[in-house]
């Protein structure tokens, strides 16, 4: 079988679905954004990631200082979205001989950047060559306590699904990177055709008005401040996941985790201007934007009813549907009141 026809999900579940766990200490295995283990007062969170030359960045547009710290803060997104505090971090990275010693110590600046900001100490890993290219895989560790821990199977019907930021901007940044990229190739593969020399063509990219949106992509937030808003304003989210790969691939791992349904409102999905603009230049659908672009990491989260009034009120937070019974299914309600079942389109890494 090959193994796009499961994808990434699937294939992890298929690999993973008849392991047991053998130690009293392991909480959570496979499943969650942290693995969780208890070995005293507090719990222990561990999540690790893996990024490919060519596959989840491009060095033709990103510079190493930005994927350092793009490289730590997508790991340290997923301790936030367990409810816990990043505490430490392993980076191991596999380069080729093309890469120089200047090279690693700008991804070294973005990747401390990155850890400095959240308090999170690098204590070790490897480096090795490789063939292909560079592949980073960083493993970050972090603690809460037990009770403090938001798994992502605990939404319940007639729960608020809530999410912060705005969604689809990230992807919109990938598409003005990979437009402007074509561009400049393009450019080059004329000068070869006229035969002149292509290191004297001047590329200026068309970045104007665009600027936030190539942050979003470039450097993106862990966003532990939302965690510290919710916890000032007494609201514990039920379940919660951080949104790399889509905000339909997300609800749905809530869903099928929690044995719940969902309803979405598209008029209630936050979507930056910059965002809206982009998408009609580059005649997209905002809306599958929103819903499938990924890598905005954003939290995603379900809280009770009851809640509703604390968390309307908090900035940069916004109810965007509610959990419903299992047989209901997972809905998109659209502008005009029509409903669609939402589809898990989300970034797949196999």
């Amino acid at each position: 079988m090959e193994i796009n026809k499961l994808g990434e999900f699937g294939l992890i579940d298929h690999l993973t679905k008849d392991i047991e766990l053998k130690n009293a200490s392991t909480l959570k295995g496979v499943g969650d954004d942290c693995a969780v283990m208890q070995y005293g007062d507090k719990v222990s969170l561990v999540s690790t990631d893996m990024l490919m030359e060519g596959v989840h960045f491009d060095l033709t547009y990103v510079d190493m200082k930005h994927l350092g710290y793009k490289s730590a803060m997508v790991n340290i997104s997923d301790i936030f979205a367990m409810g816990g505090t990043p505490r430490q971090m392993v980076v191991s990275i596999a380069l080729s001989k093309r890469f120089t010693v200047e090279d690693l110590e700008d991804f070294y600046v973005g990747l401390r950047m990155a850890c400095d900001k959240w308090n999170v100490d690098i204590v070790g890993g490897d480096t090795t060559s490789s063939l292909t290219g560079l592949a980073i895989s960083i493993t970050v560790m972090g603690d809460a306590d037990k009770e403090d821990v938001i798994y992502r199977s605990g939404a319940k019907d007639t729960d608020l699904i809530c999410v912060s930021g705005d969604l689809g901007a990230a992807y919109c940044g990938l598409q003005v990177l990979e437009r402007e990229k074509a561009v400049y190739y393009q450019q080059v593969k004329e000068a070869q055709q006229k035969g002149k020399d292509t290191s004297t063509i001047e590329f200026a990219p068309e970045f104007a008005g665009k600027e936030y949106l190539l942050e979003r992509q470039l450097q993106p937030e862990a966003r532990g401040d939302v965690m510290k808003q919710l916890r000032e304003a007494g609201i514990r989210p039920t379940s919660m996941i951080d949104v790399s790969d889509g905000l339909s691939s997300e609800i749905m791992h809530i869903c099928k985790d929690s044995n719940v349904g969902c309803r979405l409102f598209e008029k209630e999905i936050p979507i930056d201007y910059q965002t809206a603009v982009m998408a009609e230049e580059m005649n997209m659908n905002l809306t599958t934007c929103a819903l499938n672009g990924g890598e905005d990491y954003e939290l995603l989260f379900t809280c009770s009813i009851g809640d509703y009034e604390n968390v309307k009120n908090l900035e940069g937070i916004r109810v965007i549907g509610h959990i419903t019974k299992p047989e209901l299914g997972c809905q998109l309600v659209t502008r005009d009141g029509q409903e669609f079942e939402l589809k898990a389109q989300g970034w797949q890494h196999c």
